[in-house]
């Protein structure tokens, strides 16, 4: 009988192993899934923004030949967008990333509004598809940056709620950023004249 009863407790101490470590696998494996989702989720906000950048060469170009003396709009669009593409690397934190995307948004506001101030220019159907193009990317990146916020905020609750934060802490899953708006720039409505 004291044969039979340790060969039970050393299957139940088995099982009891097998089951840890079924959940310690499955634990790992969901804080694995997420991750990805977040990775993949800012792969979606890339490819919208190269688009966006992929535009803004044209409807530069476009202005340029209607609103010759708005040459400082202009110039502060071409280098905003050279320090989004500089940042679009993959070395820049998110919350750079996010900097530049929204000075980069403040000036295309600017350079959407001199439109008001050029009637051939608002009438030329070169512009009015350009802004349209870009109007639409603009709203796929907004959907992409709340997609990405939101698979963030899944990943975070199951880094940092117990008991998953014990195994992210022991794989040293990293903390993941949330692509905000901190600029001053981008919060501040663009200004419309129709002088």
């Amino acid at each position: 009988m004291a044969i039979g009863g340790g060969l039970l407790v050393g299957l139940v101490v088995v099982g009891i192993f097998l089951v840890l470590v079924f959940v310690v696998m499955g634990m790992y494996n969901a804080l694995v899934r997420r991750r990805i989702d977040t990775d993949n989720a800012w792969s979606q906000i890339d490819v919208q923004l190269k688009r966006r950048y992929d535009l803004i060469p044209n409807l530069v170009e476009t202005v340029k030949g209607y609103a010759t003396h708005e040459k400082g709009t202009l110039e502060a669009v071409i280098q905003a967008r050279n320090q989004a593409v500089s940042l679009s690397g993959g070395q820049a934190s998110v919350a750079q990333r996010a900097e530049a995307e929204g000075v980069l948004g403040a000036t295309l506001g600017r350079l959407l509004a001199i439109s008001e101030a050029y009637p051939d220019l608002k009438a030329n159907a070169n512009f009015g598809k350009l802004q349209e193009e870009l109007t639409s990317t603009e709203n796929r990146i907004g959907f992409s940056r709340q997609h990405y916020n939101d698979t963030v905020a899944r990943y975070e609750e199951s880094r940092q709620a117990f008991p998953t934060n014990l195994i992210a802490g022991a794989f040293n899953f990293q903390k993941k950023d949330y692509f905000n708006t901190t600029s001053a720039v981008e919060r501040e409505a663009p200004k419309v004249s129709f002088t």
